[in-house]
């Protein structure tokens, strides 16, 4: 089992920049796919950006070029970088963990609220 814990979610203006910060519990994080995922009001949740086990990272279309996720294992920690931030970047975002060899394996933290607003 897998604690996720995210922080760093504020209140900012557009163009403003936020790091967001997801501990995660354990001794496997770094076999994990750790990811960042948001949801707006009204909206389903959705993909901002995973990084593998390996450090391959992946981007929604709408965040790229300004996002950027990283990891480091040694504090079993993931982050995500937002930069030139957007109203429409208003949302809750949740960290999530998974192993895709493992059947089942899957954790979302609690979330962490993020306001774009001038």
């Amino acid at each position: 089992q897998v604690q996720l814990v995210e922080s760093g979610g504020s209140l900012v203006p557009p163009g403003g920049s936020l790091r967001l910060s997801c501990a995660a519990s354990g001794s496997i994080f770094s076999m994990l796919f750790m990811g960042w995922y948001r949801q707006a009001p009204g909206k389903q949740r959705e993909l901002v950006a995973q990084i593998t086990s390996r450090g391959t990272t992946n981007y929604a279309d709408s965040v790229k070029g300004r996002f950027t996720i990283s990891r480091d294992n040694a504090k079993n920690t993931v982050y995500l970088q937002m930069n030139s931030l957007k109203p429409e970047d208003t949302a809750v975002y949740y960290c999530n963990a998974d192993r895709p060899d493992f059947l089942g394996f899957n954790y979302w933290g609690q979330g962490t609220q993020v306001t774009v607003s001038s």
